[in-house]
């Protein structure tokens, strides 16, 4: 027969930041995060509190959303027959509480809605699928400390530290959601960590991607306007434009606005997760204009119909035509250095061109223009100089 209190599962979802009672003890606490717990409040019989009074001691009984209010009013139910009998639930009660890997399955599924794709979400878990679970993730998480967490990081601390790092911050987000729920209390043994500089120092060393250098680029780009290929045509307007593989293979006609010479980029293929707008020239019209004869969903059609290239098509079309120490990514790399050699341009100018943050939240909160006019005038200047001046012929194959 189950117990009956004065709360329902409604209220349980919707009541506010307080303490609510359910009757004989037991209550629900409403944190002003949203986060909800359950606590019984028990007298612990012939026991004395410091001051002589009687022991009376808050228990926590877990989140109330794995916790149900039937499994909570049973609980306080338990906790209180221990006190009558003058045991102390917190070395006599059998605590239910989860392992590492179930909390951490559990925060995956509740932040879902909140990546950016499934493949950020996938590859959240699956750090620490790779290495926290195999040493920590069937431990209670109650019970899971500072050597604990150092015996997840040590072993990658200074050869893989980038993923080191982000194991740390992920095991942290999987404590702090717990404690938040009640399941363990005090400080986050990965703050201590850190806190204490208990880890070497590692100073990561940053990773360029090979670019080619500016002078090149009109022989270079002769060369494919040469080739009818779409991947030829794809890298041809990825190097006009400054924008990444995934920004451009994906672009979709309903994207361009071809009065106002625009491609607004949308937020969910941008690294910054915000909608960029870059001005089309008339290199870059000349280049997607023809394509609309295919009739495709998307600009650069790959192998299937309306799905685009691969993102190793523009890759291997380099490697064909044997322009060796070069990536993609590399001609941003280019571009940015024209910009500020040759053609002088303002710092925030370029790095808006190229999808990049400029100054502090506070600064972006206030400079609210994307100063689209002077980066279209720094685009059509960069567009002539790599469709219109001959540059030093590189050792170029044969596709």
């Amino acid at each position: 027969m189950a117990l009956s209190g004065k709360l329902t599962k409604k209220l349980v979802e919707n009541l506010g930041a307080g303490r609510h009672g359910d009757g004989n003890g037991l209550y629900l606490v409403v944190d002003p995060s949203g986060a909800r717990r359950w606590i019984v409040r028990v007298v612990v019989k012939g026991q004395k509190n410091k001051r002589g009074a009687p022991l009376r001691t808050d228990f926590g009984l877990g989140g109330a959303d794995i916790v149900t209010i039937n499994q909570a009013r049973e609980r306080a139910l338990e906790y209180r027959r221990m006190a009558k009998q003058g045991l102390n639930p917190r070395f006599n009660a059998k605590q239910e509480i989860p392992t590492f890997e179930e909390v951490a399955q559990q925060v995956h599924i509740d932040r879902m809605p909140t990546w950016k794709n499934a493949k950020h979400g996938q590859q959240w878990i699956n750090t620490l699928r790779d290495y926290a679970f195999p040493k920590i993730g069937r431990m209670p998480i109650d019970s899971i400390d500072q050597p604990e967490v150092l015996m997840c990081l040590s072993p990658i601390w200074t050869e893989k530290h980038e993923t080191a790092r982000r194991l740390a911050q992920r095991i942290k987000t999987v404590l702090d959601v717990a404690k938040s729920k009640g399941m363990r209390s005090g400080e986050n043994p990965v703050t201590a960590i850190k806190d204490a500089k208990v880890l070497p120092k590692v100073t990561a060393k940053p990773k360029h991607h090979k670019a080619m250098h500016w002078r090149d680029v009109p022989a270079f780009y002769a060369s494919l306007k040469t080739r009818n290929a779409m991947a030829a045509k794809a890298l041809m307007f990825t190097c006009l434009t400054g924008s990444r593989t995934g920004e451009v293979l994906g672009m979709r006609w309903d994207e361009l606005d071809i009065e106002a010479r625009v491609w607004t980029c949308p937020e969910e293929r941008m690294k910054t997760g915000a909608a960029h707008r870059v001005p089309l020239t008339e290199e870059m019209l000349a280049i997607i204009e023809p394509l609309r004869a295919m009739k495709s969903e998307v600009v650069f059609e790959g192998q299937k119909r309306h799905k685009p290239l691969s993102n190793m098509s523009m890759l291997m079309l380099l490697r064909r035509m044997v322009v060796e120490g070069v990536t993609v990514h590399g001609f941003r790399s280019t571009f940015r250095d024209w910009a500020s050699e040759v053609a002088n341009a303002p710092r925030e100018v370029a790095e808006l061109s190229l999808a990049h943050k400029v100054g502090s939240d506070v600064e972006r909160a206030y400079a609210r223009s994307d100063l689209l006019d002077k980066r279209r005038r720094l685009l059509k200047r960069w567009s002539q100089f790599v469709s219109g001046q001959n540059g030093k012929v590189l050792r170029i194959g044969t596709a």
